[in-house]
């Protein structure tokens, strides 16, 4: 008899280009009892303040704030990347902010948070990946797949750019079965399929 599924207590999300779109749709349609965390790295210009937890705030039913070193994970909260700072997970579990180099030209990267996390939480961590210009986040979803976890990519077709999910899908595909993507949907399906695990009482 196979092991039970352990509950996911943390959602990895990564995106550039076209990313904020598809969460303006995904990320106001959870619900205010979802459990897990939430962890966002977008691709931000580095010398401007960020407006996201302004923007996303006022529109979603989860907490939101931005990303400080050492911050513990909260339950059912929203947390952003802040610009230029790589954000990591650490033991705690809790939010690390990093100024090491850049990763394919981005800090933050999303590889760096997707894989940190990846080792921290194992099968427990969802990793999804949208809609962006570049390959960052690919290798990132596919180490969260290999440690047991949930991968998750925007339909490239829904992507206003969809180089990124389509290298997602590309890499996840030449790691073999065990790396398939749980949903590969619009970023509405990828609200529906987060909502569906929550109501099995798994997130």
């Amino acid at each position: 008899m196979s092991a039970p599924r352990p509950d996911f207590s943390a959602i990895a999300i990564g995106g550039s280009a076209g990313a904020i779109d598809a969460l303006m749709t995904l990320l106001p349609r959870l619900p205010a009892t979802l459990r897990a965390s939430i962890l966002i790295v977008l691709h931000l210009p580095r010398d401007k303040p960020s407006l996201l937890v302004n923007i996303f705030a006022p529109r979603c039913a989860l907490q939101v704030y931005e990303a400080q070193h050492g911050r513990p994970l909260e339950p059912g909260s929203i947390c952003f990347a802040p610009p230029d700072y790589h954000l990591l997970l650490d033991q705690g579990p809790s939010t690390s902010l990093s100024v090491d180099a850049p990763v394919l030209h981005s800090r933050p990267s999303i590889d760096v948070l997707f894989e940190s996390a990846a080792d921290v939480l194992g099968p427990q961590l969802i990793g999804v990946l949208l809609s962006g210009a570049n390959g960052d986040g690919a290798q990132g979803l596919s180490a969260i797949a290999a440690a047991g976890g949930l991968a998750l990519v925007q339909s490239p077709e829904s992507a206003s750019s969809d180089a990124m999910p389509r290298a997602a899908l590309k890499v996840l595909a030449s790691s073999g079965s065990s790396a398939e993507p749980a949903c590969v949907a619009t970023p509405e399906g990828l609200a529906d399929y987060l909502t569906y695990l929550h109501q099995r009482s798994l997130l």
